[in-house]
């Protein structure tokens, strides 16, 4: 679904025992909603480094993803990669750093490492499954600095949950409404697109997978449950 062939490699260079992942995924399973809204994510990405192919990227809470080999990243994009510095070690051991590609070791809501940044071109934001793990207070803080930073402007993409999940699960600790209160919160954000996770079902390889999760995308509480939110950022 995502034509990741270096996400491939890895997985045959990890010394892992996938078994139990692999029982959980067959014949149905999470792996479909993350990869569906890695797709989504992949087609905006792309469709922004098309207008921009001199922009900044930063991937926040990046893990072990390999978005920036599987999309054709145009030579002039300066693209980092951030994370806890414990997971950094591990990617260290799975990918390499590129002239025009690095990895930074450190919490994104730590301001120090926004510094190492340059700022004198538009930036695309990409935070996949990370704003929801964060307090409110902590999403706004992150938010403030990224904006202040980049004067030029550019996009931020992210996914969220409604508001009220973080009252009933102990995973996530902050939501989402219909995007408007980061407007309220940042006058330089401006919501563009919001759309459920599971948009691009029609993707899905597998015929009764496919037909379940069309399903699920016409349901209210299924389909916006995982939404994705596409924001411009305003140039100051």
């Amino acid at each position: 679904m995502l034509a990741d062939h270096t996400a491939a490699d890895v997985i045959d260079r990890i010394d892992y025992d996938l078994a139990r992942l692999r029982r959980y995924s067959q014949p149905w399973g999470g792996q479909f909603v993350v990869t569906l809204r890695a797709k989504k994510l992949d087609v905006w990405t792309a469709a922004f480094l098309a207008r921009h192919p001199d922009a900044v990227v930063l991937h926040l809470g990046c893990g072990l993803d390999s978005r920036v080999f599987r999309l054709d990243v145009p030579a002039g994009v300066d693209w980092y990669d951030v994370d806890v510095p414990e997971v950094m070690v591990g990617r260290r051991k799975l990918y390499e750093e590129q002239p025009r590609y690095r990895m930074i070791g450190s919490s994104v809501t730590d301001p120090g490492w926004l510094e190492e940044i340059p700022a004198d071109r538009p930036v695309l934001v990409v935070a996949e499954g990370l704003l929801p793990y964060l307090v409110e207070a902590d999403v706004r803080g992150l938010l403030q600095r990224i904006t202040d930073r980049f004067a030029r402007g550019g996009e931020l993409l992210f996914d969220g949950v409604p508001r009220w999940t973080p009252t009933v699960t102990r995973f996530f600790r902050s939501g989402i409404g219909d995007g408007s209160e980061l407007e309220a919160w940042n006058p330089r954000l401006r919501v563009v697109d919001r759309v459920s996770a599971l948009q691009e079902w029609a993707t899905i390889p597998l015929r009764p997978q496919r037909v379940a999760f069309r399903v699920f995308a016409a349901l209210p509480l299924s389909r916006d449950y995982v939404r994705l939110f596409r924001y411009e950022i305003r140039a100051a």
